[in-house]
């Protein structure tokens, strides 16, 4: 198999890391404008498999060259590349995947779904964590019923030690932070699709695992489009966000002083953006780079033969200090490579689908619990 990753980022690099974990995987491509020093669990391979190479997304000729060269491609950079990138894998006859978070742009790619189908080739949008791994667990619950009364999703990056004044550290981009801070977030109620605001409906869920109590409240994008699919057919679904208890409150105070609001205001004569100074300055003190951890759980009430029950589904995964790889980079590159592997070995149906349509359910928990990624079921 030759494959390449797009983003030497750090979920771009912990794909390609996996990627080299497999021997059937005769060469891995790394792309990005610029592939700087890579990093230190990347260099220690030293394995002539990988190629970093320079890449601008936005030359489509350069793209279809390189995508001509390789079986399967594994995108990891911002969202609103992956429409374009997407089509160009159509057209060139590779298998895509991408990291997602937006829902428009997986519903434009969802489009390509009859030339995918003609070339034989899968797309797969929204194949990180959240979204990503937390809809496939949510599928396999809805698979457990023969009727389903809702569906709660869970998920969190966390510091393992939470520090003040947010208990938090940026585990990947503090702009997605602010932008799912300040977004609706779109939820099914009574069936129908519709909008709560963020950091809203706050409530406590209990880890355990050293983790303690979590609370959780609503932000946009977790859902993917499982919103659409079961409208009508589920009276309740919703994806809320983990932190340590009294993050929400703080960050509800600032974005309510306006402190996150993307309209420029003068100040003593210069024209300022809120949300620019509060991305720079709060960015800056929270970039910590700690051992982190990633907490999920997955809720399901529903009927089966009859009899009426709530089940549950969680993962907890640590920061791996032997290769010095985060739990948010194992929980979404790792998501990703296991995603395009499947693909290039023929394990995905042709045509665009989102993982919790496509996904060989019981081998994609193998392999992530050979990645000691372990989905079990809690009282």
């Amino acid at each position: 198999m030759r494959m390449l990753v797009l983003g030497a980022g750090l979920q771009g690099s912990a794909c390609a890391f996996d990627l080299l974990n497999n021997p059937a995987v005769a060469r891995v491509t790394l792309a990005d404008v610029q592939v700087h020093a890579l990093p230190p669990f990347l260099q220690a391979r030293a394995d002539a498999r990988l190629v970093p190479v320079a890449l601008d997304v936005r030359d489509e000729t350069a793209v279809r060259a390189l995508f001509a060269q390789h079986d399967a491609v594994a995108s990891a950079i911002p969202y609103y590349f992956n429409a374009a990138l997407a089509r160009l894998a159509v057209e060139a006859g590779v298998h895509f995947t991408d990291l997602g978070g937006n829902t428009e742009i997986v519903q434009q790619q969802k489009q390509l779904h009859g030339a995918a189908e003609a070339k034989g080739i899968s797309v797969i949008p929204d194949t990180g964590l959240a979204p990503g791994m937390v809809n496939v667990v949510a599928q396999h619950g809805i698979d457990q019923y023969d009727t389903v009364e809702s569906v709660k999703l869970f998920v969190g990056g966390l510091p393992q030690v939470p520090e003040p004044p947010l208990g938090y550290q940026i585990a990947y981009s503090i702009e997605g932070m602010v932008d799912y801070y300040t977004t609706q977030s779109l939820v099914v109620r009574n069936g129908q699709p519709t909008t709560v605001t963020a950091l809203s409906e706050l409530e406590l869920v209990m880890f355990d695992d050293g983790v303690g109590p979590l609370e959780a409240f609503h932000t946009a994008g977790g859902l993917s489009t499982m919103v659409y699919r079961y409208a009508g057919r589920i009276p309740v679904m919703e994806y809320k966000t983990l932190r340590y208890p009294g993050h929400a409150a703080i960050m509800q105070a600032i974005r309510d002083l306006g402190l996150l609001d993307a309209s420029a205001v003068d100040v003593k004569g210069q024209s300022v953006v809120p949300r620019d100074v509060f991305v720079k300055v709060a960015g800056d003190h929270l970039r910590k780079g700690k051992p982190d951890l990633v907490a999920l759980r997955v809720v399901v009430t529903g009927t089966t033969a009859g009899v009426r029950s709530t089940r549950a589904w969680e993962v907890v995964d640590r920061y791996d200090a032997t290769h010095g790889i985060s739990a948010m980079m194992r929980t979404t590159g790792y998501t990703l490579s296991i995603t395009t592997q499947l693909q290039a070995e023929g394990a995905i149906a042709p045509g665009v689908h989102t993982p919790d349509e496509c996904m060989p359910t019981t081998r994609y928990f193998a392999l992530l619990a050979a990645r000691g990624i372990t989905v079990r079921e809690v009282a």
